[in-house]
């Protein structure tokens, strides 16, 4: 699968929310994208994932224009004012709410197993705003490549929560590596941080992203198939 946005400009009624970016990504590959704060992170993260209109150029899916399909592949990922859950909701409530979400049916002892495999059962009753940056991120993520059809993330701004860059890159290149298309939006002091190539928002000549395996198709004779990052236990509710 590829994604591809030529020239994307995003205007709203107080003006320009993001100027002409260029940007392309496959299965397999992950694309570190870094802007000044107000540049347009969210307004390309809806762009990219059909659930925002361009003001001018053009948001491919495999070299066709398809928003429908591109909202039923693309999850946007923590997005401020958007997809990022209310501060004040408990942890087990989001995970519940977020595999609804996905397509999953989850009972609350579902979800309680699910969080205590991953040793997070301290923080099950927590509001999600006390749960510590990299878990929310690290579930955040998880719980989006779990959406039945997802074959692409887009992580909003990751770095806004002050978690250290390398934490949520390695998780990017993992969901990558299991065959995703994986776009991080950032601020350029995380980027330099992490000290890869990076695309710009508002330009047009951008880096390569960077390939952690095959994309889909590529896979060579005899290569396992794909799956899924995490298993998801269920039990009807």
């Amino acid at each position: 699968m590829e994604i591809q946005a030529q020239r994307v400009g995003v205007d709203g009624a107080q003006g320009t929310l993001l100027r002409p970016t260029s940007l392309a990504v496959r299965s397999g590959e992950v694309a570190l994208v870094s802007g000044e704060p107000g540049q347009g992170h969210t307004a390309l993260a809806l762009a990219l994932s059909g659930r925002m209109r361009p003001s001018s150029g053009t948001v491919l899916l495999n070299g066709k224009e398809d928003p429908r399909r591109l909202r039923r592949k693309v999850a946007v990922v923590d997005a401020p004012g958007v997809s990022a859950p209310e501060d004040a909701l408990d942890l087990a409530f989001v995970v519940r709410e977020e595999m609804g979400l996905g397509g999953h049916r989850a009972s609350r002892r579902s979800v309680a197993t699910w969080l205590a495999e991953r040793d997070l059962s301290q923080y099950a009753h927590s509001r999600f705003d006390a749960v510590p940056p990299d878990v929310r991120i690290r579930l955040l993520v998880e719980l989006a490549a779990l959406r039945r059809g997802v074959r692409a993330l887009v992580l909003d701004c990751p770095d806004r929560h002050g978690t250290d860059p390398l934490a949520w890159w390695s998780l990017a290149r993992r969901q990558a590596e299991q065959g995703l298309a994986v776009v991080v939006l950032c601020a350029p002091p995380a980027a330099a941080l992490l000290k890869v190539p990076s695309a710009r928002l508002g330009q047009h000549e951008q880096p390569a992203p960077i390939a952690v395996r095959a994309p889909e198709g590529d896979q060579p004779a005899g290569a396992a198939p794909l799956s899924p990052t995490m298993t998801l236990p269920m039990e009807k509710s």
